[in-house]
Formats: structure tokens, C-alpha cells, sequence
């Protein structure tokens, strides 16, 4: 035993291992916040170096790839709440420096000649003093890369549970909705239910009514207005994933403006307050619409066409759902963006 252990108290030399071990914590301790803090400082460097590297490549960028030359094209489907949507934009655009632009077509004909096909990415790419810009209109997909366009439009789109947007439409015909409540409708007066018709076999609620949103997905090909195609349905997928940069559901709208808020801040800041304290919520509501009659829904279920458009909308509300998943998080019964998940770090050569 050393001369320092015998000579000195037991209870002195506990208190000395005690101070002694307190002393290393208390090292310990500093080296993990100075690492902390040199990794803090690391990322800033890093985000700072990456910020400025973002911005030299953006003005390398052809000008369809800078922020302010961007469009977005919303070919919205009839009766899927578009109307709510699309005017919150036009109340964002001037606030927010874009231009908003309704696509007219006549006779409400989706499909456009080849000419005018030609004529409307010419248009849309070339038509400097409006961008960036959000046109809207009821549209079918058309591709830009197909006409020799080097850059594509950001497509958006909202869908619909297939047998309610019908209902909605077989409705707004016959009574309107409370937008435009004067404007008298095709079938104004007619006071047939939905059920009766169905039992009645009626033109306006027969299986074929429901093809509305796959072919508005899958585009200007003959295969896509023929009712019930499968091919059509495929090709409606692969455009979804594909080319479309969100697609939304009517019955979840406000989740749909809160991820496009997120994604697109420079058309969409905004917009999810907006929506939610303004009186865009429910801005077209169809009047006089009839719940169905449990016969009714069985019936039109029969149809092939309702199982292939109905695939369609359970594929995109999944895909929606997977998109938001990855998007925000549920605090309080209230829904929040995910802030950013990725920063850039060893970055070379150096920024001077």
C-alpha cells in the first residue's frame, strides 16, 4: 500500500475520488458540447456553402428551370371541389407576384384538337409576361415533351370518390349550386332524383357517366375516352406517378393546399389560412342533392365501369396518403409540416 493511501483518512481519500471523478464529468461534459457546437457550426458552414452553390446553378439554369418562370397546370376534373381551390389562388396571386389563367374551351370539349394541342404548349412555354403561371381549366392531360417542349409543366389535379362527383354533377345540372345561383342550368326544372333515374335507366346516370377521371389522367389518346379501358386506367397510373406533381382528393382538399403550401411557397404562401378562415371552403356547394338509396349504390357497384374508375381514385387516395405520410405529422389533432430532413455537407471545392 502507498505512503499517500496509509497516511491520508479513508474518509479524505473518498471525498478525493469523488472531486477527482466529478471533475472528469464535468471534462466530459465540455468536450461533448464543444463537439456539439463545432457540429453545429459545421452545418451552418455547410448550408451557407450549399446556399450559394444553389444560387450559382440557378443562374446556369435554362430560364423553364428557374423558380419564376415556372407554371403549373391544373386540368381540374368537374366536380371535385376545383372551384374552392382555383380561387384561392386568384385570391393569393397578386400578393404572391404570379398570374392565374382559366383555360376556356369550347363546348367544354377536354380533348383538344392536334393543332390546338400544338398551339397551347406553344403558348404556355413561350408567353413570357405570364409567368410564372397557373392556368386551370377542364383540360385533359396533355404531354409537352410530345411537341418537342424542353421543359413540362408542373401538373396538379384533385379526384373525387367516383359516385359522389356523379351525384354532385346529375344535381348541379337540374338546381345549380350557390356560386353562381342565378345562372340557369341545362337541366333546369328537371325534378328526377338520382335514384329514379337509375331505376329508370336513365341517360344522365348510366355506368358510362362515371368515365370522367381516367381519361382526364390519361390524356389525348383515342384509347382513353373508351369506357372502361384497362389500358386507359394503366396509362392514368403511370401519369399520376409519373408526370403529375401532387394529385389530391376533394374529400381531404385542405391537406392537399397545406402540402402544396410546403412544396411551392412561391405561388402557395398563404394558402392553407386562407382556406381555412376565408369563405373558400365550401365555395360551390351543389344544390338539392339527395343521398342514394342503399339499391342505387349496389347497382351502379355492378358495373365494370365503376370498378375501373373506383381503382383509379383508391390508387390516388393511397398515393395521396403516402405523399402526406412523408409530408406532415398529427399534433393535437391538428396537422404540421415536417421541417426540412436533409442538409448538404462536404462540399468541394471550398467557396472562397
Amino acid at each position: 500500500m502507498s505512503l499517500w493511501k496509509i497516511m491520508m483518512p479513508q474518509k479524505i481519500q473518498l471525498l478525493a475520488v469523488l472531486v477527482f471523478g466529478a471533475a472528469v464529468m464535468l471534462i466530459e461534459n465540455q468536450i461533448q458540447r464543444l463537439d456539439e457546437s463545432r457540429a453545429k457550426l459545421e452545418r451552418t458552414i455547410y448550408k451557407r456553402e450549399a446556399a450559394e452553390m444553389e444560387r450559382r446553378v440557378s443562374e446556369d439554369l435554362p430560364p423553364l428551370a428557374r423558380e419564376d418562370d415556372t407554371v403549373i397546370i391544373y386540368n381540374r376534373v368537374p366536380k371535385t371541389a376545383s372551384t374552392s381551390f382555383t380561387n384561392v389562388a386568384y385570391d393569393l396571386c397578386k400578393k404572391n407576384q404570379f398570374h392565374v389563367l382559366h383555360i376556356n374551351i369550347s363546348r367544354n370539349n377536354p380533348v383538344l384538337s392536334l393543332q390546338d394541342q400544338i398551339r397551347f404548349v406553344k403558348n404556355v412555354t413561350s408567353w413570357k409576361e405570364k409567368k410564372p403561371g397557373f392556368y386551370h381549366g377542364h383540360l385533359a392531360y396533355l404531354d409537352f415533351s410530345k411537341y418537342g417542349a424542353k421543359e413540362n409543366p408542373l401538373y396538379i389535379n384533385v379526384v373525387r370518390d367516383p359516385l359522389e362527383r356523379l351525384v354532385s354533377y346529375y344535381y348541379f345540372l337540374r338546381s345549380g349550386d350557390n356560386y353562381r345561383p342565378g345562372l340557369r342550368r341545362r337541366k333546369q326544372g328537371d325534378k328526377q332524383t338520382f335514384d329514379e333515374c337509375v331505376s329508370l335507366g336513365g341517360s344522365d346516370c348510366k355506368p358510362e357517366k362515371l368515365w370522367m377521371q381516367v381519361p382526364f389522367f390519361c390524356g389525348h389518346v383515342s384509347e382513353c375516352w373508351n369506357v372502361g379501358s384497362r389500358w386507359a386506367l394503366e396509362q392514368a397510373k403511370y401519369n399520376l406517378m409519373n408526370q403529375y406533381l401532387l394529385v389530391g382528393v376533394t374529400e381531404e382538399l385542405e391537406d392537399f393546399i397545406m402540402i402544396l403550401e410546403a412544396a411551392l411557397p412561391r405561388f402557395f404562401k398563404g394558402a392553407t389560412q386562407l382556406y381555412r378562415t376565408g369563405n373558400k371552403s365550401h365555395l360551390r356547394k351543389t344544390n338539392e342533392k339527395r343521398p342514394l338509396t342503399k339499391g342505387t349504390i349496389a347497382k351502379l357497384r355492378q358495373s365494370d365501369v365503376w370498378k375501373v374508375e373506383n381503382e383509379f381514385y383508391e390508387f390516388a387516395l393511397e398515393y395521396f396518403h403516402f405523399v402526406r405520410a412523408h409530408a406532415v405529422r398529427k399534433k393535437d389533432g391538428e396537422l404540421f409540416i415536417l421541417a426540412q430532413s436533409f442538409f448538404y455537407e462536404k462540399i468541394h471545392p471550398k467557396v472562397n
